[in-house]
């Protein structure tokens, strides 16, 4: 049976955004334009007023997030964002995609292996995102790594180190996050790792909260962030919010310690992965 973390609902909103605001080099609470749209190539037009059905550089998004919601895969924090992400749909199996994708897992376990004592993680270049908040999920993150996965996929430089806590350590090292920039095609995520067998996401439909309604990022019904009701512009605008259609980069969680394909690579970050 796998360790459910314990839920907090007003943190709630801290799910893994936290860590990729060091990524992002922005806060939370308000992630400067600046940093909305990363990496080289075309600006997508700022009149944008949802990501739906294809992001701001025309990658199709899964079109059935809404039958999505509540189920295993998504657990209750991303089921709590399907306004707010972008998942890469799911392509045909291919020959080869299975033994390349169990091949790249085995290099990522054996590669991470080390970073079992998170002291190394440190020493190595990761830096712990919000050592001050307490998390279900902990992101180590290397900047430099994550600079140089805007073109390089590199399995051996994962973006971030994912740890939790257990009554016996203090961080328990159960996973990796692997980016690159939000601009990548389909096809260039399904060469770092078939779409066939995992999916990236990102996220959209960000509404700032202006500084009267900062609370409102918190609760069982936020308004605002990732968690939030309002996911559009229009929605955002009239609340006197700044709106971002993307924030961050493409991402994906990987987790090598599980022995099943599909949950090595879930998006349900609300149970542990360590076995």
């Amino acid at each position: 049976m796998k360790e459910t973390r314990e839920k907090r609902v007003a943190g709630a909103p801290f799910y893994g955004a936290f860590a990729l605001t060091f990524l992002a080099g922005g806060a939370f609470l308000g992630v400067p334009p600046q940093f909305a749209l990363q990496g080289p190539g075309p600006q997508p037009s700022a009149t944008v007023e949802s990501v739906t059905a294809s992001d701001l550089y025309g990658n199709p998004c899964d079109v059935m997030m809404d039958t999505m919601k509540g189920m295993s895969v998504m657990g209750e924090s991303m089921d709590a964002m399907t306004n707010h992400m972008c998942i890469t749909p799911s392509r045909a199996e291919q020959p080869g995609d299975r033994e390349r994708t169990k091949a790249f897992v085995e290099r990522v376990r054996a590669t991470i292996e080390k970073y079992k004592d998170y002291k190394k993680a440190i020493a190595d270049g990761y830096i712990q995102a919000n050592p001050n908040v307490d998390q279900p999920q902990f992101h180590f993150t290397n900047e430099a790594n994550a600079k140089y996965a805007d073109n390089v996929f590199d399995f051996a430089r994962p973006t971030s180190l994912l740890y939790y806590h257990t009554a016996q350590k203090r961080f328990a090292l159960e996973g990796v996050m692997y980016t690159t920039r939000p601009g990548a095609s389909e096809d260039e995520l399904n060469r770092r790792i078939p779409l066939s067998m995992a999916r990236w996401h990102k996220h959209t439909n960000f509404c700032g909260a202006p500084a009267n309604k900062v609370k409102e990022y918190f609760g069982e019904h936020p308004k605002f962030g990732m968690f939030g009701s309002i996911h559009t512009r229009s929605a955002c605008v009239a609340e006197g919010g700044t709106f971002l259609p993307e924030v961050f980069t493409w991402m994906i969680h990987v987790f090598p310690y599980e022995s099943d394909l599909k949950d090595q690579f879930s998006m349900n970050d609300d149970i542990s992965h360590v076995h």
